[in-house]
């Protein structure tokens, strides 16, 4: 069932929702999605902060940009999102078994993208800055689990110790290939041309010790 919502600042909108399609015209307030258990959320506008906190399964889709935090802890499901995000886009993100969260950004996010990662994919398409890096300072800080993926030429200069990374190969695509597509299928954007650009892939360093500080499954 798909339920029209009258949005307007509202925070915790479609919270816990386990079943069914919420689609909002108006802007959102924080926490959009907050443990979303299985429903579907439509923003055809931006979104503000936290959108997708601690989601559990089901997804999200932006078509405009989201703020700060978006998929924070979020431990399954999907955010597609056309513009940009704030700040710690996917920080605490986490995964076991077969629960894999999924945070895709259609242009580029602010500073501290993927802080503190223990799982997940991200992948970040920087659309419409392809002349710099998709992504403000201390990318992955603290990361200890999961993927990035960021489509540029330009690889940040300031990545912590703890990130490893590489341009991504054609294995390494397989996992975002299918995101990238869903992305392109939402929003109306050229999926060949996407996957034809260059990528780089960004998980922890296993040889750093700043690992050890945490336990995963």
């Amino acid at each position: 069932m798909e339920e029209k919502v009258y949005a307007l600042g509202e925070r915790y909108i479609g919270a816990g929702l386990s079943e069914g399609t919420i689609v909002l015209d108006q802007v959102p307030g924080n926490a959009l999605g907050a443990y979303l258990d299985g429903g579907s959320i439509e923003v055809h506008c931006n979104a503000q902060d936290a959108t997708g906190d601690t989601m559990n399964d089901g997804e999200i889709t932006v078509f405009g940009s989201t703020g700060d935090a978006a998929g924070y802890a979020m431990r399954g499901g999907a955010i597609y999102v056309r513009g940009d995000a704030g700040y710690r886009a996917g920080i605490h993100m986490k995964e076991y078994q077969e629960k894999v969260p999924v945070l895709v950004i259609g242009g580029r996010t602010g500073s501290f993208l993927g802080e503190y990662q223990a799982g997940g994919v991200i992948v970040v398409l920087g659309i419409g800055c392809e002349d710099r890096q998709p992504v403000g300072n201390f990318c992955g800080t603290g990361m200890h689990g999961g993927r990035i993926y960021l489509r540029t030429e330009h690889l940040p200069k300031d990545l912590p110790a703890q990130v490893s990374a590489r341009k991504a190969d054609e294995g390494d695509m397989a996992a975002a290939e299918p995101l990238i597509r869903r992305w392109a299928e939402k929003f109306g954007g050229d999926a060949g041309a996407l996957l034809a650009s260059t990528y780089y892939l960004l998980t922890p360093n296993t040889k750093n010790p700043y690992r050890q500080l945490y336990v995963t499954n």
